[in-house]
């Protein structure tokens, strides 16, 4: 299965469907987040689309549960909750990309064809990164020290991994936004700072590691 399509609204899915379908796609349609999970689990899908306001199970709690057993799937959020908080929680929960509704066609098969062939082409992880007291272990997005274990969110742990991979180099903030987000727009950018500063409170118990804002580039980790 190629894409799991999760969406209440039916007329609405069945549009998204055939558009994905006219693409050369395989589609499978679940009408709600617990159906959603359902599906996952039968399917195996190379990407999810989800709604978020759904009965039964919202799109949210969905990928929550989803992401406990699946790091990697791509998940696209498809929404008219689009204000900043709702897209910040959206990639928090681990999703790559968010699609606010209405929407256009033809960019949701963009972004669809975009994630598909990311996931196709992923580098093969480094296990783990010692950044002065703490070890950070990419796949199970966690961070370690002092016997302590800290869960990071999704994006938290994908920002991580980008900051520890440039090395000395900052890493630029329209690169940032391009790779987790999607886009580099000016919700995006505000969302990204928020992800920063909560790195900063999780990386806080070693005083030598910095996170600092290289003016007009973008983002530097020092340790």
């Amino acid at each position: 299965m190629d894409i799991l399509l999760v969406e209440d609204e039916i007329s609405l899915a069945m549009i998204v469907k055939d558009a994905l379908e006219e693409e050369g796609y395989e589609v499978a349609v679940a009408r709600d987040g617990l159906d959603g999970i359902e599906h996952y689990f039968k399917e195996h899908p190379a990407l999810i689309i989800a709604d978020v306001m759904m009965p039964e199970v919202d799109g949210f709690e969905m990928v929550r549960r989803i992401r406990r057993m699946d790091k990697e799937v791509p998940v696209l959020f498809l929404s008219a909750r689009s204000s900043v908080d709702d897209i910040v929680q959206g990639f928090e929960l681990g999703a790559n990309d968010y699609l606010r509704k209405p929407f256009s066609l033809r960019e949701l098969i963009v972004r669809v064809k975009a994630l598909i062939v990311k996931s196709k082409a992923e580098p093969i992880a480094v296990a783990y990164h010692e950044i002065g007291l703490y070890t950070f272990y990419p796949s199970t997005q966690t961070l370690e020290a002092g016997g302590e274990s800290v869960e990071l969110s999704f994006k938290e742990s994908e920002l991580l991994r980008l900051l520890c991979e440039s090395g000395n180099f900052p890493v630029n903030t329209k690169d940032i936004l391009l790779e987790l987000w999607g886009n580099d727009s000016f919700y995006n950018t505000r969302s990204l700072h928020v992800f920063i500063t909560k790195l900063r409170h999780k990386l806080e118990k070693d005083p030598r590691i910095k996170l600092l804002n290289v003016r007009g580039i973008g983002y530097k980790l020092i340790c």
